[in-house]
């Protein structure tokens, strides 16, 4: 088994599509970045990443290369999700939490951790998203951004 930490933040910017976990939220604000920004997918892939002792996300899709500016970071997790089963592991678990005073998340759990499940060819009851605020304090209380962590579990491949 090997585990796997990884940790993510994105200050907001004005207009554009919120996305967290790989779904789109509803909200007057966007998170600012060469991708997408979503900075729950972030946090797992580099959880992934890390596990296995393979870097983090800025190594294999750098905001230098062209390749990725804007791009879904779906595809960021499915590649990163490539390079675990290549070494003949696979997902045992994930355990993320998003830290945000707005908007409310709540809503949108059950369908980011089944996006989530999908692209890491999981099941539903092995992927945890939780949400939580940080009490007004720090740049997420004061609304200037959000943050995720993320602990995985990789298991040798049956």
């Amino acid at each position: 088994m090997r585990i796997g930490y990884g940790y993510d933040v994105h200050r907001f910017e004005d207009g554009g599509s919120l996305i967290l976990g790989g779904v789109k939220i509803p909200f007057e604000k966007s998170l600012s970045g060469h991708s997408d920004a979503d900075v729950l997918l972030h946090a797992i892939t580099d959880a992934l990443l890390g596990a296995c002792a393979l870097g983090d996300l800025g190594k294999h899709f750098p905001d230098t290369s062209d390749d990725y500016k804007d791009i879904d970071s779906r595809v960021l997790l499915r590649d990163a999700l490539a390079l675990i089963e290549e070494r003949g592991l696979s997902v045992g678990n994930v355990d993320a939490t998003v830290v945000a005073e707005k908007p409310r998340l709540a809503p949108y759990i059950a369908e980011m951790r089944e996006v989530i499940a999908g692209d890491l060819s999981a099941d539903i009851d092995q992927v945890s998203v939780k949400a939580t605020t940080s009490e007004g304090l720090g740049f997420e209380g004061r609304g200037k951004g959000i943050s995720a962590r993320a602990v995985v579990l990789l298991m040798e491949s049956e």
